[in-house]
């Protein structure tokens, strides 16, 4: 008899989530959606964006830091998306642009 006592309940508790109770379900998922938008997606386009202003405004005789860990000086701009980097005396390389991780002071 306890059976149909607990069955009876959930039931009538089934009920009352049909309206209301949507709009609880949906608060956390779009919550959570904020968050990770504020927390994760918004800072790296906002670096991405500050990287691609330095990479453009790179000119003759910067010092630069490359994504493999050289150090060199810019020497010349081949075209838009390559550079000539000094690295040591008589030594010029060529890197694309994108290569170039940060400006060196």
């Amino acid at each position: 008899m306890t059976f149909n006592l607990i069955t009876s309940a959930f039931a009538q508790g089934s009920d009352k989530m049909k309206g209301s109770d949507s709009f609880g379900i949906l608060f956390p998922i779009i919550a959570m959606i904020l968050i990770f938008y504020f927390l994760l997606i918004r800072p790296q386009q906002k670096k991405e964006k500050a990287r691609k202003s330095m990479i453009s405004a790179i000119k003759k005789g910067d010092k630069v830091l490359t994504v493999g860990g050289i150090y060199g000086v810019v020497v010349n701009e081949k075209d838009d998306d390559t550079v000539i980097l000094k690295i040591a005396d008589g030594t010029k390389v060529e890197f694309s642009k994108a290569s170039i991780q940060s400006k060196v002071s």
